[in-house]
C-alpha cells in the first residue's frame, strides 16, 4: 500500500468511527508506522474531518518533518511501536463503554474484559488497566513499556482504550470489538456470567494468536 493510500485509509477509518460514536469531537488519535517513519493524526483534529495531506508525518526518530503538528498523545503510541516491532497501527478513542469501564475502581487492573465472547479473546485478548496520567504525560511509556509486549490493547485508567495492530484495519476492528465487549461488560454487571472455559480460551489463543 502506497503512503497516499495509507492517508486515505487513516480518513476513511476517522470519518467512519466518528460518524458511529465511538469518537466525538476533538478526541482520539490514529497513527500508522510506515517504513520510513510515522503517520499521526494531528492535535485537536476531529477524526470525522481528516485531510489526507495534513496528517502528521514523523521520521523514524519521531521527528516531526511535515503536515500538521501531531497528536500530544506520541508516548502513548510510541509505547507500541517501540514493544511490538509488528504494530503496523496504533487507535486511541474515547468510546463510551470502554472509556466507562476504565473509570470503574472494582475492575480487574490486570485483565479489565472479561473473557465473554470468543471474539474478545481473539482480537483483544486481556487488557490491562493503566494507571491515570495526564493526557499526553510521557509518563503514560514506560507503563506501556511494561505491557505492550504481551498485550496488544491497554484501558487508560478514567481515558479510554488503546490497540495496536498488524495493520490500520486489524487495530480498528480490535478497538471496535473491545468496545462492543465491554458495553457487554457494563450491561451484564451485577448478573451471574457464563465466561468462557479456560480450555476454550487456550484453544482461541493456540489458533488465533494476536500479533
Amino acid at each position: 500500500m502506497s503512503e497516499q493510500d495509507i492517508r486515505n485509509n487513516l480518513v476513511k477509518w476517522g470519518k467512519s468511527l466518528f460518524e458511529r460514536g465511538l469518537t466525538a469531537g476533538s478526541s482520539g488519535n490514529m497513527s500508522v508506522r510506515l517504513d520510513d517513519g510515522f503517520l499521526f493524526t494531528p492535535t485537536n483534529s476531529c477524526l470525522g474531518f481528516l485531510d489526507a495531506d495534513r496528517l502528521s508525518k514523523l521520521d523514524l526518530a519521531g521527528k516531526h518533518v511535515s503536515g500538521d503538528a501531531p497528536t500530544k498523545e506520541l508516548p502513548l503510541h510510541f509505547g507500541f511501536y517501540d514493544q511490538r516491532p509488528g504494530s503496523r497501527a496504533v487507535v486511541h478513542l474515547h468510546s463510551t463503554y470502554a472509556t466507562a469501564l476504565s473509570c470503574l475502581p472494582d475492575v480487574d487492573p490486570k485483565d479489565a474484559i472479561p473473557p465473554i465472547t470468543p471474539y474478545v479473546v481473539m482480537r483483544v485478548g486481556q487488557v490491562p488497566v493503566v494507571p491515570y496520567t495526564r493526557p499526553g504525560s510521557a509518563e503514560v511509556k514506560p507503563m506501556i513499556d511494561v505491557l505492550a509486549a504481551d498485550h496488544p490493547a491497554v484501558l487508560l485508567e478514567n481515558h479510554g482504550p488503546v490497540v495496536a495492530g498488524a495493520s490500520l484495519d486489524a487495530a480498528v476492528f480490535a478497538i471496535e470489538e473491545l468496545e462492543e465487549a465491554a458495553k457487554l461488560a457494563i450491561i451484564l454487571r451485577g448478573m451471574k456470567i457464563r465466561h468462557l472455559a479456560p480450555e476454550a480460551i487456550a484453544d482461541l489463543n493456540q489458533h488465533f494468536k494476536l500479533k
